[in-house]
């Protein structure tokens, strides 16, 4: 009785619920697309709520806030790629991204509590260790005393 009555009184279609059963579906259009993203706005809006950041979130918020990690991205791909580029590397690996990070002033600033695993530190050489450049003056500034001497003495047998 069951299969009888669902054949000729019951729903043509499923899943048609709140438009007309036979019409065409619409595709649907996410919020990222409509934001001109590609940072995820519905997960990050989700992850807001779940998270209990507030009692209520804003429509606009997930928007702002996956427009600013996409920018940030963005920033420190691109960056890391010129790190990659200059090591004629095309992979970027976490040194470049370390390379990146710490040579920029603001993202530097931003990330400077974090530590990247497999980054190394940037190459510096404290001056203290450098070779003195006084001694270097004092090596130089002989040869040059030589050379005047015999400069002065080929003059007269020119003249």
């Amino acid at each position: 009785m069951d299969a009888t009555s669902t054949a000729t009184g019951g729903k043509a279609k499923k899943g048609a619920a709140g438009r007309k059963a036979g019409g065409p579906r619409k595709k649907s259009v996410t919020k990222s697309v409509k934001a001109g993203l590609q940072f995820p706005v519905g997960r990050i809006g989700r992850y807001l709520k779940k998270g209990r950041y507030a009692q209520r979130v804003g429509t606009g918020a997930p928007v702002y806030l996956a427009a600013v990690l996409e920018y940030l991205a963005a920033e420190l791909l691109e960056l890391a790629g010129n790190a990659a580029k200059d090591n004629k590397k095309s992979r970027i690996i976490p040194r470049h991204l370390l390379l990146a990070i710490r040579n920029d002033e603001e993202l530097g600033k931003l990330l400077a509590g974090v530590t990247i695993a497999h980054g190394g530190v940037l190459p510096k050489i404290h001056s203290v260790l450098l070779p003195k450049k006084t001694v270097e003056k004092e090596a130089k500034s002989p040869k040059k005393a030589a050379k005047s001497p015999k400069k002065a003495t080929k003059s007269p047998k020119k003249a």
